[in-house]
């Protein structure tokens, strides 16, 4: 490989997210592109979030459960990122940043405060991309592919939460400065159907990577507010929050992603069969045991006593 075409990347082979509001187009451009690159895929694991259902109904109310199972379930899968670059070039379907832009979307009051202490401890952790390719669209191209793939849980997606969210998107990548970007206006374009869209994006992203220089984005307009939603002010004392606070806090978010996962499991499966519970049932249990366990000796509570009749 030539490797002064991925100049500034960590490993010889590049890191590439592929970022865009709900139905642009994401997770299809990942996987094209993953077989020119001859690299791995990591996509989001959206149907394994049992809270997202209920969140499109009723976003208030599962607001927060949805984000924090999508904060630890992304955090877990980017702690794979340099495993898959040892051996090729890795495409993601998505960046860890933008668990924080829904966050300030959905999120508020004390939950966001403790979203917000969560999200710092895990994002510095986690490895960033050689490069982030926006792909851009109106909402009318948006609402258009959101139908076409007629998702059960999008059926009755908003016009306004797609509309809320591009502008935060625009907003971030306006000011977006941690990453290489490129920034794809994606209306016109049919990678899928139209092998020359593909050819021209893969140009792009190569000379993108090579260190060719995008100008910045159009100029947005004025109805966007001048700064990122999360530079919001969030300002808890730390004397008010200890760190043994935090870490039970941790052991809980934890727990909550397990008892996730098991009504996950029960979704998909009896809780009991001929051959007994299904082993994804057992694992979730599990894991919630533990998780449970560990907040109990955290906190100096025995459960023994707890529960004893």
């Amino acid at each position: 490989m030539n490797t002064t075409l991925y100049r500034g990347c960590t490993y010889p082979y590049p890191y590439i997210a592929i970022e865009g509001v709900i139905g642009v187009g994401k997770t299809t451009l990942a996987r094209m592109l993953s077989q020119r690159f001859g690299g791995e895929t990591l996509l989001e694991a959206f149907d394994a979030n049992p809270f997202l259902s209920n969140f499109y109904g009723d976003r208030a109310r599962y607001a927060f459960q949805t984000q924090i199972f999508f904060l630890l379930s992304r955090y877990r899968q980017q702690q794979n990122a340099d495993k898959y670059l040892q051996g090729g070039s890795l495409l993601s379907d998505y960046f860890f940043e933008k668990d924080k832009l829904f966050a300030h979307l959905n999120v508020t009051g004390d939950e966001l405060v403790m979203y917000e202490r969560l999200y710092e401890a895990l994002s510095e952790k986690v490895r960033q991309p050689d490069l982030v390719v926006y792909l851009r669209a109106e909402i009318d191209t948006l609402m258009g592919r959101i139908a076409m793939r007629d998702r059960p849980y999008e059926r009755q997606m908003d016009r306004n939460y797609i509309s809320a969210l591009r502008q935060g998107y625009e907003q971030l990548f306006a000011e977006y400065t941690l990453t290489p970007l490129l920034v794809i206006e994606s209306d016109t374009v049919d990678f899928v159907r139209n092998p020359g869209d593909l050819d021209d994006i893969e140009h792009h992203v190569r000379a993108a990577l090579a260190g060719v220089q995008q100008p910045r984005l159009p100029e947005i307009g004025s109805s966007i507010s001048s700064r990122p939603a999360w530079s919001l002010p969030i300002t808890p004392s730390k004397e008010s929050h200890p760190e043994e606070n935090w870490q039970a806090l941790g052991d809980f978010l934890i727990l909550a992603e397990a008892v996730g996962r098991i009504g996950g499991a029960l979704a998909q499966h009896p809780p009991i069969g001929p051959e007994g519970a299904p082993q994804s049932f057992r694992n979730s249990l599990q894991d919630a045991a533990r998780a449970l366990t560990s907040l109990a000796q955290r906190t100096q509570i025995s459960l023994e006593d707890e529960f004893r009749v």
